[in-house]
């Protein structure tokens, strides 16, 4: 593989990993205040918290989305561009 395709596949990996962040880091702090929630009051139903991280993680999504969906059409509109040079490597 050339050094050109190696930096997409990696460029698209970060990206990936960037995009992921705001759902899984809204997850995982309603997870956390679920928890502490649910020791205060000595509540044990796992059920109880999956309802909260569902909302959090659509409420994380709905309010980056925009930001997604511009960081992925950049993404795309760059690899596009450089396809004639990924394709010659």
């Amino acid at each position: 593989m050339s050094q050109a395709v190696t930096y997409a596949l990696r460029e698209a990996l970060l990206l990936a990993v960037l995009l992921a962040a705001p759902p899984t880091l809204a997850v995982m702090l309603t997870g956390a205040l679920m928890g502490a929630l649910q020791t205060a009051t000595q509540v044990k139903d796992a059920s109880i918290s999956s309802v909260p991280k569902v909302l959090a993680a659509f409420a994380a999504l709905a309010a980056a989305g925009p930001w997604i969906g511009a960081q992925t059409v950049q993404f795309a509109r760059a690899l596009l561009e450089a396809l004639p040079i990924l394709s010659r490597s």
